[in-house]
């Protein structure tokens, strides 16, 4: 059974640490704890992990957030992993920070990300993980506040919710979506 986990963010150190860059964060985290090695590949970073008899491919998009949709498209193809077995971690202002959200599907909700894998991958249909970032901003400064930096505050809890993000991914890959959901969704 293949798995291909999608990690959303932006390249580049002035995005490194930023909320727009959570999905990156937790596949590092995720990678660091399997002792695997990110290579450089087409559209993306990649690595794989095993995990009770599952390969769970792992990609951070290299095409910035935008463009995410190319990179999933290329090797949601190339992998021949249907549709629901890819999980996007994707960073979400709608939820409070720390809670986790995963849904089998929905909209993008103006996240241009997942707009972007909707348009080239045949819609909204596919699995995702919600990671909230909160929305502690005025209004019209969105932008700024996804592409700022964790607040320190902030930074001190991201281990605690990457693990739990990495629980549930596992989770995903082993008993389902929908138990997943029903004991993990805060």
């Amino acid at each position: 059974m293949k798995y291909l986990l999608v990690g959303l963010g932006n390249i580049g150190p002035e995005y490194e640490l930023t909320r727009h860059n959570i999905g990156f964060l937790t596949l590092d985290r995720l990678a660091d704890k399997a002792g695997v090695a990110w290579k450089s590949d087409r559209l993306a970073f990649k690595t794989e992990v095993k995990h009770k008899g599952r390969t769970l491919h792992l990609i951070k998009p290299t095409t910035y957030m935008n463009l995410s949709g190319k990179s999933v498209n290329y090797w949601m193809k190339e992998l021949n992993i249907p549709k629901e077995n890819i999980l996007v971690l994707v960073d979400d202002v709608a939820i409070p920070f720390s809670k986790l959200r995963m849904r089998a599907k929905g909209s993008a909700a103006g996240h241009n990300g997942l707009k972007n894998i909707e348009a080239l991958c045949g819609g909204q249909d596919y699995p995702r993980l919600r990671m909230g970032i909160g929305d502690n901003f005025p209004k019209g400064r969105q932008v700024e506040f996804v592409l700022g930096r964790f607040t320190q505050q902030e930074f001190d809890e991201l281990p605690a919710m990457m693990d739990k993000a990495i629980e549930m991914i596992y989770s995903f890959c082993t008993i389902g979506i929908a138990q997943t959901m029903t004991q993990f969704n805060d």
